[in-house]
């Protein structure tokens, strides 16, 4: 058993080992030995290549604008262990995390003993499950990746939503839109309803095709609701919210983050808790606005320093670097921009850097401390860009543009596991 929290966290760098292992076996195993605690939690499962973080803020700030306890488990986390887990956007403590891993710990070591080794990601699955059982009125939980055969994939949600479809993790969802598709639309469960965003009409299908065989309820951005967008300031943005079916309902929206992605992902929170109000949740529209408007989210375009300007954004394949430079180009459009990039080697790292190269006046390209982190010699390969810098430590790199020209702007970019490192620097 463990005393403090940082053996706790020594437990965790041994489970590295056992890597990541799809599958609902060991997960199932592990809930079941601690007497399924999922099964007596409220939850939301949120799916989608990019923008589920977002969502998911969203949603939670309009329920606890509502008075409602609220937990959400997220992955990668940009505060260390306990950052997966958090009640009402506080991250739990040390000490409550290591007692929960005392729980979960016995029947870790039982199923190590079987041979069947509960990864990482699934241990801290079973603790935020064990967490919200005991403390929230609802959680909301991000899956690791896809869907189907995702850890997050053993609980009866009360409704699932999958953002979008785009390519990512291909080594584990394949190359096409129709098998990523499939996955994710894994997390449909019979007779809940799902909300969905846009996406192409493979992966449409796809996905219509699961909420048909499942009976589940489907509601569609652009064709069950919608929004159209009213005016962008440097403060915030508004849009009108429209609910097409039955009784027309229309809100008008304000929200502090940027970008037209942002609208979409707003949107879908929206529709989620119309739907919530339907399945017994008392919400004050009112409330609930306000908390759509108070939602800031870490990591997603995000001002870490004005003096000069730095800003962090966790964009880590295809789809979210174009939402990133379509954000970045409207607010920051006559100001010279300067590149900060460093990524996981198994993303699609040319045209990532293809696309950006034609943003900025200089790329820097370094690395950091992940099994999975590209170096700086191999992104060298994939980058064609007049003024390329390259730095093995990041954190000079940061040093350095902390006391830069206040007139330039910079950028961090790459990976969610790189700007949490820069984040924790900067903050």
């Amino acid at each position: 058993m463990f005393e403090h929290f940082q053996q706790v966290e020594k437990f965790f760098q041994s489970r590295n080992q056992y890597g990541m292992k799809p599958g609902l076996d060991r997960i199932h195993k592990l809930l079941e030995l601690l007497g399924n605690p999922q099964e007596k939690v409220k939850a939301i499962h949120v799916a989608g290549t990019n923008g589920k973080g977002s969502t998911v803020q969203y949603i939670n700030n309009a329920l606890i604008s509502n008075g409602i306890y609220t937990g959400v488990f997220t992955s990668p986390s940009l505060n260390g262990l306990t950052g997966h887990i958090f009640k009402s956007n506080d991250k739990i403590s040390e000490m409550v995390f290591t007692e929960l891993i005392n729980e979960v710990y016995p029947f870790v070591q039982q199923l190590d003993a079987e041979n069947n080794h509960p990864t990482e990601f699934e241990i801290m699955t079973a603790a935020a499950f064990l967490y919200f059982k005991k403390n929230v009125d609802i959680a909301l939980i991000e899956t690791g990746m896809g869907g189907r055969d995702d850890t997050t994939n053993c609980f009866e949600p009360i409704l699932s939503i999958i953002t979008n479809v785009e390519q990512d993790h291909i080594a584990f969802l394949g190359e096409s839109l129709e098998s990523i598709a499939f996955h994710k639309a894994g997390i449909v469960k019979e007779n809940r309803p799902v909300v969905i965003g846009e996406m192409s009409d493979d992966a449409e299908s796809v996905i219509l095709k699961e909420a048909s065989l499942k009976h589940a309820p489907l509601y569609q951005l652009t064709k069950t609701f919608n929004y159209s967008i009213l005016h962008e300031e440097s403060t915030h943005q508004a849009f009108q919210w429209i609910l097409r079916q039955g009784q027309q309902q229309k809100h008008k929206v304000s929200i502090q983050t940027k970008g037209e992605h942002q609208v979409k992902n707003a949107s879908l929170a929206l529709m989620a808790l119309k739907l919530l109000e339907s399945n017994g949740f008392s919400l004050n529209a009112e409330k609930s606005l306000n908390g759509l408007y108070e939602t800031q989210i870490p990591g997603r375009f995000e001002l870490l320093q004005t003096n000069p300007v730095v800003i962090l954004d966790g964009a880590h394949n295809p789809a979210s670097v174009r939402a990133f430079t379509k954000t970045m180009t409207s607010i920051y459009k006559n100001k010279e921009k300067h590149l900060i990039f460093a990524a996981f080697r198994d993303k699609d790292l040319k045209y990532m850097l293809d696309h950006l190269s034609n943003h900025f006046s200089s790329i820097t390209i370094t690395t950091f401390q992940h099994p999975r982190a590209a170096s700086v010699e191999e992104l060298q390969t994939e980058i064609n860009h007049p003024d390329v810098r390259t730095n093995h430590d990041w954190k000079k790199v940061i040093e350095e543009i902390q006391v830069q020209d206040n007139e330039v702007c910079y950028f961090v970019t790459g990976s969610l596991h790189f700007i949490a490192n820069v984040r924790n620097i900067l903050k």
